[in-house]
């Protein structure tokens, strides 16, 4: 029987310990059927085949990426980016022309706003943004996604001005003028601004609430949402990905997607957590979690895990420390901001481990990454060991004390290169003013993680970074020379790839399906415009996807 697609005169990484090299691969019924020669698989050409000559460039299982957010993301896709502008003129020379271009959007939206966008301490505030725009509602994202800046007349019409009630780990911060000073950490303080969007906040309420949209999304919203999803969705399947992990999720994401997969445009295969926070009681769980995942367990669309925040970030001082910050951010003794209890943290980790699900945590700071371990540990002592792969998301400053405590308890090390001070995408100065000197040694320390026997996966935090999977590779194989203080985690270019490939299949239970080039395996593959062996490591981003397979269709080709 003729093969439906056949890629040959490629440089093939299998990660099948049994055939780790080849030259060309044929598919059929949505899996791989033969791995080998050009002259074996090129045999099996019929009439109907689909050729893709690789050209001699790498082919590798599709891409995981194992930590996004889906929604927010794509819809952040249409709006303002302001990745590497610097100063208030600069940003009025954007803004003003974006302004003019969406005269109906109730709030003009920015995204990628670094926290130095003013220059080294100073913070945005509602009257900096008001010299920019000063009788529409303005408001924009850090790129972390946990502080937003928002003009006076954003904050009037958010209902923030004079300030309110929020979440623990959230704050309206307020100026000297009894004001909000327009600057608005965590969601908590946050989520009544995002409600202006042209989307109404529907997009992040996976990573706000975990709740649904209330009132319920009109069939025009629906269908509106539905389209931003699947543009984004095109854009990762275009970068080499056939697969994402969600790390904001409610039922109403869950159909969505569900909806695009009926329509033919589920082109990405997709977990969804179900999201807890730190003010919702330990029940939720149990009464909400389990119906979630019983009804998306399909092959593209899957309910998996519980998504919990521990922490904030280190650049707004909200990551919690093990002590308090340096300088100025650490007046008053701020160690950051305790999200949940420890006490409800740890009672909300053994429930949904004897659930039975996979646990993923938002942990940034040293005492947060400690926090967590303690959790799961709690949950192993009360529920027994499993092969749970609970999951620690970011780990940016670890103490050196808990490293070998991750292999001890199979905890899996969920790590973003791209966001390190060392990636190349945010300013290489930044985090180091947030840090005390010995806690650098355990800050984005990748390959001291890696050789510490835990298990490493890799992956981008989009629409924190681009997903874009080659920035991400140059950052774990590249970094940049931050000092002798700052001890060399290059990541070699196998374990790189691995982390983002075979091991994120793993880490989704997916390893008797996905993340391996083998006969039997769903067709889930890469082309790449170029042999990534043959290329310097600080030119790794010159090489593109070239074309995409996931479950045997062409979901991208250039």
């Amino acid at each position: 029987m003729p093969a439906e697609i056949v890629i040959h005169n490629g440089a093939l990484m299998t990660f099948d310990e049994a055939q780790p090299q080849a030259e060309a691969l044929a598919i059929s019924g949505g899996k791989i059927t033969h791995v080998g020669t050009d002259a074996e698989v090129m045999a099996q050409i019929g009439a109907e085949t689909r050729v893709i000559d690789a050209q001699g460039g790498t082919v590798l299982p599709g891409f995981i990426d194992s930590h996004v957010h889906l929604f927010g993301g794509s819809v952040e896709l249409e709006y303002l980016n302001l990745y590497g502008v610097k100063g208030l003129d600069e940003m009025r020379r954007l803004i003003l022309p974006y302004a003019k271009a969406n005269p109906d959007d109730k709030l003009l939206f920015c995204v990628m706003a670094d926290y130095g966008i003013l220059g080294t301490g100073s913070t945005l505030t509602r009257q900096d943004l008001d010299t920019i725009l000063p009788d529409r509602p303005l408001a924009m994202f850090a790129p972390d996604h946990h502080t937003v800046w928002a003009n006076t007349t954003a904050l009037k019409a958010a209902g923030l001005l004079e300030g309110g009630e929020v979440d623990a780990g959230s704050e309206i911060v307020m100026g000297a003028d009894g004001l909000a000073s327009g600057e608005l950490l965590e969601p908590g303080a946050y989520s009544p601004v995002l409600a202006l969007t042209r989307h109404g906040g529907r997009d992040m309420l996976g990573l706000t609430s975990g709740k649904d949209p209330v009132p319920p999304a009109t069939a025009q919203q629906r269908e509106m949402d539905k389209d931003v999803i699947a543009r984004g969705l095109a854009h990762c399947a275009a970068q080499g990905i056939t697969g994402l992990h969600l790390m904001d999720g409610n039922r109403y994401q869950l159909e969505l997607l569900s909806e695009l997969e009926a329509e033919g445009r589920l082109i990405c295969r997709c977990t969804v957590p179900f999201h807890l926070r730190g003010t919702d009681p330990v029940e939720r769980i149990g009464h909400e979690a389990p119906s979630m995942r019983a009804d998306y367990q399909g092959d593209k669309l899957r309910c998996i895990h519980v998504k919990m925040f521990i922490d904030g970030v280190i650049e707004s001082g909200t990551a919690l420390m093990l002590r308090p910050y340096p300088g100025d951010l650490g007046a008053g003794g701020n160690t950051g901001d305790e999200v949940f209890t420890q006490e409800h943290f740890v009672a909300a980790c053994a429930e949904a481990d004897r659930l039975g699900f996979q646990i993923a945590v938002h942990a940034i700071g040293d005492a947060a990454v400690r926090r967590t371990i303690d959790a799961f540990e709690a949950a192993q002592k009360a529920n027994g060991t499993r092969d749970s792969r609970h999951r620690v998301e970011h780990i940016e400053v670890m103490h050196l004390d808990d490293l070998p405590r991750l292999s001890e308890l199979g905890i899996v090390a969920s790590l973003q290169p791209g966001h390190a001070p060392r990636g190349h995408i945010f300013p290489p100065e930044g985090v180091t003013n947030y840090l005390h000197p010995d806690q650098i040694p355990g800050a984005y320390a990748w390959q001291s993680i890696r050789e510490s026997g835990a298990k490493v996966v890799f992956s981008t935090d989009w629409p924190v970074i681009p997903v874009d999977v080659m920035r991400s590779i140059k950052a774990a194989i590249a970094p940049l020379d931050l000092g002798k203080e700052w001890a060399d985690q290059s990541q070699s270019l196998t374990d790189t790839l691995a982390s983002y490939t075979r091991d994120n299949a793993w880490v989704e239970f997916a390893e008797d399906r996905r993340g391996r080039l083998k006969p039997g395996m769903d067709a889930d593959v890469a082309v790449l415009s170029h042999d990534l062996t043959r290329l310097a490591p600080e030119n790794i981003t010159e090489a593109e996807a070239r074309a995409t397979i996931m479950g045997g269709e062409v979901t991208f080709q250039r």
